[in-house]
């Protein structure tokens, strides 16, 4: 299950570089709004994994689980249903809430050979179906299969203000790397 799960993450955020001409065609993007199709999952995945990780501490990561699993399949569904640039950026950035990292590097072996087969004969919006039937496999056999919760600081205080300042610090940071005319490529 939580194989799965990390082959989605990693499986979206590399495939969905091979498919970026055909989205970039599609809704006549530039190269600052194509590189925020996979900057908006990583940006959304960096700054949530702490607050989130605390977060299923003391609610319960078997709970945090299955609601990550929901926000990826849900998100998926609507990615391949985007009728423009801004709602697939937007979200994008939803799809990286719902982050696990284990099984990195199969999805991101696989990305590029299934994700260019699946742009080339069914349309890059076949990347996002293709994660759907995982997303339903986990979220049933979470909900079905997994009895116990498990929470190692039930009880204690969600900090909500520190969560605060670290999700704009990081989107702050990430943004300006973006921005920075050092950083950016020469064409």
């Amino acid at each position: 299950m939580i194989i799965i799960t990390s082959f989605i993450n990693p499986f979206l955020g590399a495939a969905i570089n091979i498919a970026l001409p055909a989205i970039s065609d599609e809704f006549s993007m530039g190269s600052v709004e194509m590189s925020w199709v996979a900057m908006a999952f990583l940006l959304a995945s960096a700054i949530f994994l702490v607050p989130l990780g605390k977060l299923a501490d003391i609610k319960g990561r078997k709970r945090v689980f299955l609601l990550g699993n929901i926000v990826i399949t849900v998100t998926s569904i609507l990615c391949a249903l985007s009728q423009s640039g801004g709602m697939l950026i937007s979200l994008r950035a939803l799809q990286g809430i719902g982050i696990t990292v284990t099984s990195v590097y199969i999805g991101l072996s696989l990305a590029p050979f299934l994700g260019g087969i699946l742009t080339q004969y069914l349309g890059w919006r076949s990347i996002f179906y293709a994660t759907v039937p995982f997303g339903l496999i986990v979220i049933w056999i979470t909900w079905r299969l997994i009895k116990e919760e498990w929470a190692d600081a039930k009880g204690e205080k969600f900090d909500l203000p520190g969560s605060i300042v670290y999700l704009v610090s990081m989107s702050a940071l990430m943004v300006g790397f973006q921005s920075c005319p050092i950083l950016k490529p020469s064409y």
